[in-house]
Parts: C-alpha cells; structure tokens; sequence
C-alpha cells in the first residue's frame, strides 16, 4: 500500500555537488534549489553565477539578492575543492570522486518542522548532523577526524541549528507566497492498470500513477473488494522533473485465479477504482520531458552520486576546512 497524510507538506532543499575530475561532462561543483520537487535556483563552476529556475524567484528578488549568493556559492566551490581533495588523500584515493551536501527543512500543514543537514562522498553517506544535540554522526574513521573538529565549533554547530529551524523555514514561507500559484496547485494523477506474466503461472498486476501534484496520494490494491495487506510491492513517489511526481504498486496473482483485483487511488478530493483487465496488456508508460536540474540528477546518479531522500533526522555540516554559512 502507498499511503500519505492528506496533509500537505512543503519542503526547502539545497543540493551541492563537488566532483574530482570535471572530464566527465559535469562541471566541477553545482548547486541547486528546490522548493518541493521545484527547481528554484542553480550555480556551477562554469556560469560561475547563481542565478533563478523558477520565474516566481525572478520576479521577487533583486539583483543585489543573486550577487550577493553569488559571492557565497563562489566561497563554497572553493571549499568543496579542499574538502574533496582532502577526503582522496585520507582515502588514499585517485581518479574520479564526488563530495555532496544536501541542507533544508520541512513545513508540515499542522505547523511542524524539520531540518536536515548532511555529507556524502562517493554517494555514500559521510556526516549527518543531528541539530538537537548540536553533534555529528560519523560513518567511519576519516569521518570521525572530521566530527572531533567540527564539534570542537560550539558556535558554528549552534548557527547551523538556528539556520534550520528558523532561517530555512521563514525563507521556505517566502518562497511559497512567491510561487503559491504553482506550489498550491492540484494536478490529478494519470493511471494505468495492466497485468504481465512474469513466471510461469504467475502474473504480475501493476498500478502506475503519474503526472499528480501534490506529491501525498494513497494506492491500494484490492481483491473481491477487501485490501490486500502482503505480497505488495510499491515503488518510491519520484519527481517527473516538471513539477509533478509518479509512483507504482504491484501484486503477484496466480494466472488462474477466477478473483476481481482492483487498484483504488485517491488524491485529494479525487477517488478512482481501476479493474485489472482480462488479458495481459502492454501499456507505455509516457514520461514528461525532464527539466534540466533534474537532467543533471539524473546524470549524477549514473555516476554513482547520491541524490538523498528525506529521512527523519537529515542535517548537515561540513568537511575539516571551516565553512562559509549558507
């Protein structure tokens, strides 16, 4: 079963990415804003610029606003160069590494929030910062040299703690009135059932949904009207990279089985039931073109960088060299 609250819920995501070796087509350090799966604003090493993905983020903010990050994110590609040259020689590694950050906050619809700050190298996890406790978890021993450090930074851990639970969210509201047009939508989701032999005598249902905003539904498959609980298979809610998302459930049937098996889907006001049907199908499944943020995700992720998804307790920090703030 894929099942959300009803309650919608908006993000603030800032995704930083160092490479070792720029040869491969990707510049040598990114950075991308995202409210919700929106891209809000990028800079990388060649544009050398932070500049707007979102024309809600243009019309709102002025010029000294982007130059002024500019200056930041151009301090910042020069960390993540140390930083990423300092992890190959503790490592002992050559050739083509990655070093990534990823930094934001959540606003529930009953006001809560939560902020995440943490590290990768090699798209493995490396730092996470825990804003509570004001402390660093540590993934290994290169990265316990990294936490004695920067815990020794009473100050710099107590900045990092108020950015996440007051600076992120209030910049998170600000963005949201910006855009409220589009982050305040409703797009009902696309779906399609069809079934597929997978093993001799089994068959494989699948229920697809795609194209919906926001990101919170719910899918269930059921046979002769009762839900069925185990054998479900169910993929992640992913971004389409056009400001909508996707997801899948499955559930394996035995080929000769005379019971009704129904996908039912609800998104917001909208409730749909989807009767599988009789014989085994092929239906394509039409992705929407992929915006460029999302393009270099994609591209990142082939070369085995991590592109995180949320987890209760995400926060961040940073490598050895102190570091400038967001």
């Amino acid at each position: 079963m894929v099942k959300h609250s009803d309650a919608r819920t908006h993000s603030l995501r800032y995704f930083r990415l160092g490479v070792s070796d720029s040869g491969h087509g990707i510049p040598e350090f990114i950075s991308v804003g995202y409210v919700d799966s929106h891209p809000i604003t990028t800079y990388d090493s060649v544009t050398r610029k932070k500049e707007p993905r979102a024309p809600w983020m243009a019309e709102n903010l002025a010029s000294d606003h982007w130059e002024r990050y500019t200056q930041l994110l151009r301090g910042w590609q020069q960390t993540f160069q140390v930083e990423l040259r300092y992890l190959q020689s503790r490592y002992n590694h050559s050739g083509f590494h990655t070093y990534q950050r990823m930094i934001g906050c959540e606003l529930l619809e009953d006001g809560s929030t939560t902020g995440f700050l943490q590290y990768a190298y090699d798209g493995q996890d490396f730092m996470v910062f825990h804003k509570d406790t004001l402390s660093w978890t540590a993934v290994d021993s290169v990265a316990q040299i990294t936490k004695r450090a920067w815990e020794a930074n009473r100050h710099e851990l107590q900045y990092q703690k108020n950015w996440l639970e007051a600076e992120c969210i209030a910049w998170l509201k600000r963005f949201l009135e910006y855009g409220k047009d589009t982050l305040h939508r409703t797009e009902s989701p696309l779906v399609r059932v069809n079934r597929k032999e997978t093993f001799p005598g089994i068959t494989t249902l699948f229920c697809r949904a795609y194209g919906f905003y926001p990101p919170e539904i719910s899918m269930t498959w059921m046979k002769n009207g009762e839900e069925i609980i185990q054998e479900i298979d169910y993929g992640d809610i992913l971004p389409n990279g056009d400001g909508t998302y996707q997801t899948w459930i499955s559930v394996e049937m035995d080929s000769q089985s005379s019971k009704v098996y129904s996908c039912h889907v609800e998104h917001g006001d909208l409730r749909m039931v989807l009767q599988v049907p009789e014989e085994s199908e092929t239906i394509v499944l039409v992705m929407k073109a992929i915006a460029g943020s999302i393009v270099l995700a994609i591209v990142f992720a082939g070369a085995g960088i991590l592109v995180w998804r949320r987890r209760p307790q995400e926060q961040i920090g940073i490598i050895y060299v102190p570091t400038p703030n967001q």
